[in-house]
């Protein structure tokens, strides 16, 4: 069977349609949550019609999603565990990817159920730590906990944890800061039944609607597309191991830049003899798990790879020249040497401004070749999440206008919490951090509310916050759960 350009045997299309649905389900129950958040303002407020608010919104979101730069979507893989990654196309690696997607889904579903904005992102980083918690658990010769990059874990944990502070504290100042600056009494109404609000107050309503829709786009929809991207490689490296549009220059520069810091590496490792190319594949991968030690060693890999790299591409023209087993093998050195030479250079261990500056040139050479996203890729998320606001909006803007405060939601608290839900989610995905649009969002508007004296309900904080707590347990053990039972079955079928 023929599919995107590959001969596939009848298991390997099943797997693939199989995986891509459940990649697009993710994000399609996604835009139950978190898309419907940005448009919850302007429907809630009869700023714009249902469906014109959902198809302004989904044009944004796939503005967001062209424009991404895609940093996002390869920082929440680098929660994997480094060989699942490298082995994606294995049982082992279809077990993965099948566990992390039906056990977001599960709880985002459970959640929208109960009219809970509860994150998206919490979830899909839940079920990654069970996948990696479960992984080293059922391999031999892993340590309990080595599955998980805890280093990204925490990076992520913070920014999951602060933004929801963020919005608090921003939306009320924000509110405040707009009271004293602008009197118009009409601003703080709430808003009249089946009643639009003046033109200049739909205006700024739109405008925050907008921002939020592009910045969700921008970044969650991200999460969708990092995976889709794994499910690609693993099971059509031919095509997407490499991006195979590299131009004829980028790639002789990257070898010839590749050959340099192979000798500079090796100066960190006078009299270490490596024994061989898998040596070096197995010390790198060490170094990137969570007990992994920089040793002199460690120098020498990166240097036995780049020496490989190089090798790989000189003389080519284009990555298409490559065979089908030389693009899988150049993406497992890229990816091992890149993300080793990050990791060098985050604990600031090369002490030559000049050696600094040619690992970072390097690694960004590098991630160039093997963090790319078709265009494609990114349509099909942004339909998906636009599809799944259209369907499952109303339960979340019913909580986020009614059930937060006291009070209904005024328009000026709208705009304020929007305002910084959309500034923040741009702001984490510039530094490639993943954040939650409904974190972000509802307690802005929780924000705004305890700035207005409008009274909060606490019932509906209460679920809230046991949404927020028990996300990140529960996807971890269904994550955890849901991989050991795939991959027995898959054991079971002779697949590994």
């Amino acid at each position: 069977m023929e599919l995107f350009g590959e001969t596939l045997s009848t298991g390997s299309a099943i797997f693939l349609l199989l995986a891509l649905g459940l990649a697009l389900s993710f994000e399609f129950v996604n835009g139950f949550h978190d898309t419907a958040n940005a448009v919850a303002t302007v429907i809630y407020t009869h700023t714009l019609k249902p469906m014109v608010a959902v198809v302004w919104s989904g044009c944004w979101n796939l503005i967001g999603v062209l424009t991404s730069t895609g940093a996002v979507a390869f920082g929440v893989l680098a929660l994997l565990p480094v060989e699942l990654v490298l082995n994606v196309g294995s049982g082992a690696g279809f077990a993965m990817v099948f566990a992390l997607l039906i056990a977001a889904i599960i709880w985002n579903l459970g959640t929208w159920y109960l009219g809970l904005p509860a994150s998206s992102s919490h979830a899909l980083i839940g079920s990654i730590m069970g996948v990696g918690l479960a992984n080293s658990m059922l391999s031999k010769g892993h340590e309990f906990g080595e599955g998980v990059n805890w280093v990204k874990a925490k990076e992520v944990g913070l920014s999951l944890l602060i933004s929801p502070l963020v919005g608090f504290v921003c939306a009320a100042g924000l509110l405040l800061l707009m009271k004293f600056l602008i009197r118009n009494k009409e601003l703080y109404q709430s808003p009249e039944k089946d009643k639009a609000p003046p033109l200049w107050i739909r205006g700024l309503l739109v405008l925050t609607c907008t921002g939020v829709s592009y910045g969700h786009g921008s970044n969650d929809g991200q999460k969708g597309m990092g995976l889709i991207m794994l499910i690609l490689i693993g099971i059509l490296p031919a095509t997407y191991a490499v991006d195979q549009s590299t131009s004829q220059e980028s790639i002789q520069a990257l070898a010839a830049d590749a050959q340099a810091i192979s000798f500079q590496m090796d100066r960190h490792a006078i009299g270490i003899a490596m024994a061989g190319l898998q040596a070096a594949s197995d010390d790198l991968s060490a170094y990137l798990k969570t007990s992994g030690k920089l040793e002199e060693r460690t120098y020498g890999a990166i240097g036995v790879k780049c020496r490989e790299i190089s090798d790989t591409l000189s003389g080519k023209t284009s990555l298409s020249e490559l065979t089908k087993p030389q693009r899988s093998l150049l993406r497992s050195d890229l990816y091992l040497t890149s993300e080793a030479l990050g990791k060098i250079l985050k604990a600031h261990k090369l002490d030559d401004p000049e050696e600094q500056k040619s690992a970072a040139s390097l690694k960004s050479h590098m991630d160039k070749l093997t963090k790319f996203i078709p265009v494609w890729v990114k349509v099909a998320v942004a339909i998906a999440l636009g599809l799944g606001t259209m369907i499952g909006w109303k339960r979340i803007v019913v909580t986020v206008g009614e059930k937060i405060g006291k009070t209904h939601l005024t328009y000026a608290q709208g705009a304020a919490a929007e305002l910084v839900a959309a500034a923040t989610i741009l702001a984490a995905d510039k530094y490639g951090l993943p954040v939650s649009t409904t974190h972000v969002l509802s307690s802005g508007v929780a924000g705004t509310m305890a700035a207005n004296h409008s009274g909060l309900q606490m019932e509906t904080l209460r679920n809230l916050l046991l949404a927020w707590v028990l996300t990140l347990p529960v996807t971890v053990l269904l994550g955890a759960g849901i991989f050991a039972f795939v991959l027995n079955v898959l054991i079971r079928f002779g697949i590994k």
